[in-house]
């Protein structure tokens, strides 16, 4: 294997996953967000953004009875993500789409989508040094509108899109939602730790929903030792699913 690369494992060791060393990198980000599905048998889910594909590598350790497709628009990365979609033995129920949401249009439907979108808007603050890096955190052509309408062409009536995004863009979330005629709305926040705001929320919507906004209690990750809580290590280590509400 290149040095440029390495070579982890996630969800106890469930998951191999190759990425590189510079640039960007999975954290638990993804992790949470595969946990945060529940699929029934049989269905397919869309990635949208898949990175080297730990999400989608995380759910399909905990439900081998669906399938995954993932878009990505670094070739690298989705190079990578095929990669690991074999090394995992899973490269028949994981494909990956090489192209940009801008211009991508899919003649497929999916009963779910997930995403980790960029977290940044392209006019705040420096994006990263590193090419691959800023790509994946801070937005480009396609803004945050961009991915909740792209996520709804894909979805049919109810379909559900789960997202990851800093609480502190929730607004911005929130209507980008609405814009693209999501509801249903459930919000799940992270807390980092007791007594401190949450710097990420899950949020899951349906296409189509009309029923009230839920305010889920959330996660607690860090207990006052500075490591993971029982409940957060079942979901990192043990592949545990996570139920929004």
């Amino acid at each position: 294997m290149s040095p440029d690369f390495s070579e982890d494992r996630l969800l106890g060791g469930r998951v191999l996953l190759r990425q590189p060393r510079q640039g960007y990198r999975a954290a638990i980000d993804p992790v949470l967000l595969a946990a945060s599905l529940d699929p029934k048998p049989g269905q397919h889910v869309l990635d949208i953004g898949c990175g080297v594909g730990a999400a989608a590598l995380c759910l399909l350790a905990r439900r081998p009875d669906i399938t995954i497709t993932g878009i990505e628009i670094q070739p690298g990365l989705a190079e990578l993500a095929r990669q690991n979609a074999a090394l995992n033995g899973v490269a028949d129920r994981f494909q990956i789409i090489e192209g940009d949401i801008a211009t991508l249009r899919l003649a497929e439907r999916f009963d779910h989508a997930m995403s980790n979108p960029p977290f940044l808007p392209p006019d705040r603050g420096n994006a990263p040094p590193d090419a691959s890096k800023a790509l994946a955190h801070v937005e480009g052509e396609a803004d945050l509108p961009a991915w909740t309408h792209f996520a709804a062409t894909a979805l049919p009536h109810r379909g559900t899109l789960t997202l990851i995004h800093r609480a502190d863009r929730l607004t911005e979330l929130l209507a980008a939602l609405e814009d693209a005629r999501f509801g249903s709305v459930v919000i799940f926040p992270l807390w980092p730790r007791t007594g401190t705001p949450a710097k990420r929320v899950l949020v899951r919507a349906a296409k189509g929903g009309k029923a009230p906004l839920v305010l889920s209690p959330g996660l607690l990750l860090h207990g006052a030792d500075g490591g993971f809580t029982p409940a957060a290590e079942a979901i990192l280590r043990d592949a545990a699913a996570l139920t929004l509400g």
